[in-house]
Order: structure tokens, then sequence, then C-alpha cells
């Protein structure tokens, strides 16, 4: 994941081990969405690839079998701890916001997912992206929007639930002072049609009640834990406890929606689109 330039200002340093489980989880939440994206766009055999902010492997693998022998995916991070083992992909670190797009495009299509909102000069990067897509090329950002659901369990009708949903405001506060844009999800439809890119759609999705989504609660609450306290958004015993009762299997947590935008760089005058 593609953080702010400051590395103390990224909350979810990637190198801490709750960054493995925490990558899991998300890619369990959004892997299916993510590919049902790929799949409406038409990523297809000999595409060329540009996986922004990866942080897991998962999508560029999908990517790389999806393209075959004849295509090319990079994944691109600004920490690549969790992409050593590389199957059928490349793997740069690299900071999208402040760097020249890859060797390799121009590309078929450019994919970020939790990128920009942690990114503080948004604005280049999303630039940056468009201008690495080959006319036609297509550009597919998704992000979340926590303002569009504050509470991590909706259904807030009992102690452990408003438990939960104190921590998570906590969690969010610790967030938005570092520069994330709690409502950057909304605005990607915007962002891409002034950014140059045509045909622009958009769809949010997020899960409730769901296996991943209590564990990446408790891997991220395990990460944040002393940020939390410090701040006074929680004591210890308070943190044990919300553990606790996600362990016990009683909360029905839900994510932040996910919202997913997608467009197309415009194809030259003379018709030419390039590419796959």
């Amino acid at each position: 994941m593609t953080r702010n330039s400051s590395d103390n200002a990224y909350l979810l340093d990637n190198q801490q081990a709750e960054a493995g489980e925490r990558f899991a989880a998300l890619s369990a939440l959004f892997d299916p969405s993510t590919f049902r994206h790929f799949e409406t766009v038409g990523v297809g055999a000999g595409w060329r690839c540009w996986e922004v902010g990866a942080g897991g492997p998962t999508v560029p693998a999908w990517l790389a079998e999806r393209v075959g022998p004849a295509g090319h995916v990079v994944a691109t991070d600004i920490d690549t701890s969790w992409m050593r083992e590389a199957a059928g992909y490349e793997v740069l670190r690299h900071d999208v916001a402040a760097q020249a797009p890859p060797a390799g495009g121009p590309f078929d299509l450019i994919h970020a997912r939790l990128v920009l909102v942690h990114v503080a000069d948004r604005d280049q990067a999303l630039r940056s992206m468009a201008e690495a897509l080959r006319p036609g090329g297509w550009l597919v950002v998704e992000d979340g929007d926590p303002a569009l659901l504050p509470q991590i369990c909706p259904d807030e009708h009992g102690p452990e639930q408003e438990l939960a949903n104190r921590l998570r405001r906590g969690f969010r506060e610790l967030l938005r002072q570092r520069g994330a844009d709690l409502a950057c999800g909304r605005k990607l439809p915007r962002l891409l049609r002034e950014a140059g890119l045509t045909g622009v759609e958009a769809d949010a999705y997020f899960p409730i009640a769901s296996p991943a989504a209590s564990e990446l609660e408790r891997a991220s609450v395990q990460q944040v834990r002393d940020k939390l306290v410090a701040a006074g958004a929680a004591t210890d015993e308070e943190i044990d406890r919300h553990l606790a009762n996600i362990a016990a299997g009683g909360l029905d947590l839900a994510t932040a929606p996910m919202v997913s935008a997608w467009g197309r760089r415009p194809v030259r005058a003379d018709g030419d689109g390039g590419g796959a």
C-alpha cells in the first residue's frame, strides 16, 4: 500500500507482523469485487498492467495469470515486504506520487486499491496514473469511504457494539491526523473525470458480518493499540475486552464502503487505441 511521503505518517506500517494478516483479510473481503471490475473492463491476454500500491501478491498474481506470457504485470509499492515471491509479475519499490511511472507502459490497465486515501499528493498520483495509460486504456481506482459508514457495528444494540464503535472513532481520528481522506471514495468519479478519463462509472461494496471483517478488525486494533491508548481513545483493558468480543463471534462487523471507479483514457482523434 502506498502511503504519505513521511514513513512515520502512515498509521498501518507494512513492517509490522499484523500487516500480513491485514493484507490476507483485505484480499478475502475485496478481491472478488476487484476481479469483477477487471472482468467488466475486459482484462485479457497480452495486456500490460500496473498494480499500484499492491501490498500483497493476490491482485498482481490474478492479473499475471489473466494476461498470460504475452502480457506484462508490474506491481509497485513503497514497501514490497509482502511481495518477495513474485510469480509471473515484476515487483518494484515505487512511490506513485513522487516518481515517474515504471517502465513497461503505456498500460492497458492501471489499478490502485486503498492507495489514494493515504497519499498526501492525491492529484499528482492520479495524474501520473492517467498519463501512463495507453489511449483507450483503463484506470480502476478503489478506495474506502469511512465517512459514509462511521460505525463498524451498524446495529449498535449493546455495550459490546458501543465499545467497538467508540474504538473505531478513535482509529479513524488517528487516520485523519495522519492525512487520510476519510471521504476519498465518494470523490473518485469526479476525480477520474477531472483527470481527463471518459466513460466513468462507479459502484460501492461493503460486507457486514464477514469472518474476514472480524480478522481485519482484530489485526488493525492490535497494530495500533499503543497509539489508541496514547491518544486517550481507549484503555488497554477496553482494547482487551474488544478483542475478546471479536473472538467470541458475537459482533456483526462492517467495513467502510469500498468505492470502485473506472474510466478510460480517450482514444486519439485518429482512432488509435494502441495496446490490446
